[in-house]
């Protein structure tokens, strides 16, 4: 049986070698038709803590880790938006004055 693939949200990463992802998917309301988000929260294995809050990644399913982690990260789609960005103080004085 093939390995189920999902794409999410980093939300957590304080855990050692553990990262929580948050996986949205849209479903159409049984009797009013409207579109609607549904969410779920993924223990995945990160053995390296490369991971970081607010990073687009995809898991795979694997056998049972730990009592609640059963899937592991397989790469980074898009990194967060507080990634560290180097910031050029010459430039910014040169600016000011």
């Amino acid at each position: 049986m093939p390995k189920r693939i999902l794409i999410g949200t980093v939300v957590s990463d304080k855990t050692d070698k553990t990262v929580t992802v948050l996986v949205e998917r849209k479903v159409k309301h049984p009797l009013y038709g409207k579109i609607i988000r549904r969410s779920k929260r993924y223990h995945a294995h990160d053995e390296d803590n490369a991971f970081r809050s607010g990073d687009r990644v995809r898991i795979e399913e694997t056998k049972p880790i730990s009592k609640t982690k059963s899937w592991k990260v397989l790469d980074r789609l898009q990194a967060s938006k507080g990634t560290a960005v180097e910031a050029n103080l010459d430039v910014e004085a040169a600016v000011s004055n």
